[in-house]
This record gives C-alpha cells, sequence and structure tokens, in this order.
C-alpha cells in the first residue's frame, strides 16, 4: 500500500479511466438494438390481443391452450379451415381457473373502459365485481378459443363453458 493513493493498480494514468470518447470510425457498423425487430413485435401483439378488441378483427376472442400451437396454425391451412365445429369439439366444457381469470379480467378492463354493461348494476362500482356478476349470469360476450397440440382450435361462447 502506499500513500499516492493508487491502491488499485496501474497508477492514475490508466487508459480505462480517460475522459476522452473513443472516435467514430464511419466504415465500423453501428451495433444492433433491435428497436425496428421490437416495434414489428409490439405491433403484431397489438394485433393479436384480444384485449383489444377494437384494434382487431376478431371481436371477443380469448386465446386459450398451447401457445406454440397457436404459433404453428397456420403452416398447413387456413386458420380458418382449422376450427373444429361445435359438434365435434373434445375438449371440457368446463371453463378453467385460467380462461376465469382472463375472461374477467377482459371483461373488467373494457367495463372499466365504459363498455356497455350487461347486467343490472344494483349499486355496484367495481368492474371486477360487474364482470362477476356478467359471468355467473352467462352474460359475457366473450369467446374461449382453445388450440389443440396439432394446431386446430375450438371455439366456446361463455354461455356454453360451465363454471
Amino acid at each position: 500500500m502506499s500513500d499516492a493513493g493508487d491502491d488499485y493498480g496501474g497508477g492514475g494514468n490508466s487508459p480505462a479511466y480517460e475522459d476522452e470518447e473513443p472516435e467514430y470510425d464511419p466504415e465500423e457498423p453501428e451495433p444492433y438494438n433491435g428497436e425496428d425487430e421490437v416495434a414489428q413485435i409490439d405491433d403484431l401483439q397489438a394485433a393479436q390481443n384480444p384485449d383489444q378488441l377494437l384494434a382487431t378483427g376478431e371481436h371477443g376472442v380469448v386465446i386459450s391452450g398451447d401457445p406454440s400451437a397457436a404459433a404453428a396454425k397456420g403452416k398447413d391451412k387456413a386458420p380458418k379451415d382449422k376450427k373444429i365445429a361445435n359438434d365435434q369439439r373434445t375438449t371440457t366444457p368446463y371453463m378453467t381457473k385460467y380462461e376465469r381469470a382472463r375472461i374477467l379480467g377482459t371483461r373488467a378492463l373494457q367495463i372499466s373502459m365504459n363498455a356497455p354493461v350487461l347486467v343490472d348494476l344494483e349499486g355496484e362500482t367495481d368492474p371486477l365485481q360487474i364482470a362477476i356478476k356478467e359471468l355467473r349470469e352467462k352474460k359475457i360476450p366473450l369467446i374461449v378459443r382453445r388450440y389443440m397440440p396439432d394446431g386446430w382450435y375450438e371455439d366456446w361462447t361463455c354461455e356454453e363453458l360451465l363454471t
């Protein structure tokens, strides 16, 4: 240990501590920051977000199931060709706790953004409690889309699903 205060080695004139910035070389490519790709991904997610019902063409579809199957849904056939007919559905008619949470959250968000309420309020002001009441009375106008492992999907309305 010395009295000069350079305990960390290298002395006071270390090149790592210089105040000068490195020179810009126009031949050197810019480092990739991914902003363009992030913007494209955000646009894609905004277009596929069921919470933004006015921004999408499929109004009221809440997606459930295998996300990898959802990503592979358009490889062989068009998405409309991969729909399983209502009389051939194989999944259970019971709403899962995850579907219930997604539906209540989506509907509560809609109600908080001044969507029309489909039940009598009876003095209720909390959007989540209103959404729970709508679900209890089977009045929520949303559709649950369940993707199968092979990319096909089933659509269930909230009226059909048992809670």
